[in-house]
């Protein structure tokens, strides 16, 4: 009979429990309310009443609770894998997700033929050959370019700095 008093007072607390969760700015499984002091919280009507409880701590708000690092070092490990990575994880469509990546790799390789023109260490006509070939999408990292200068013996000493 007592396990049925007890979930009849969850459902008288509902409401309460309801306000209480808008005082204290928090969700509702947060709220906890002292089982030893039940009937006042159940006789507890207005926002008025669900305050005065609150300051004598019969109502109280739980600590939030956080992801553990644990878990979190576990997923971080995952990513790197290349896990976790499926359909429901991505944001925007398939153009969308090549386009940022696409723009990652260019402009990392655009900075690297400027660097290499400024400190001579490839001609101007080099440089414009290497643009062209880097926006046709020849080049897969930096280091692909820099090993296809190497290769191609565009590389020359540059002047000291």
């Amino acid at each position: 009979m007592e396990l049925n008093e007890c979930s009849s007072d969850n459902m008288t607390l509902r409401n309460q429990k309801r306000v209480a969760a808008r005082i204290m700015k928090c969700g509702v499984t947060r709220v906890w309310i002292n089982p030893e002091r039940i009937k006042d919280a159940q006789e507890a009507i207005t926002g008025q009443d669900i305050r005065r409880l609150v300051n004598d701590g019969i109502i109280k708000k739980l600590p939030k609770q956080g992801l553990s690092s644990y878990r979190r070092n576990k997923i971080r490990l995952q990513k790197k894998k290349g896990r976790r990575q499926g359909i429901g994880k991505r944001k925007g469509h398939a153009g969308d997700r090549k386009k940022r990546s696409w723009i990652k790799r260019i402009r990392v390789l655009r900075r690297t033929l400027k660097e290499l023109k400024q400190k001579e260490r490839i001609t101007n006509k080099t440089y414009w050959k290497m643009y062209r070939t880097a926006k046709s999408g020849f080049f897969r990292s930096k280091a692909h370019l820099i090993s296809h200068l190497e290769k191609n013996e565009l590389l020359k000493e540059g002047k000291k700095e």
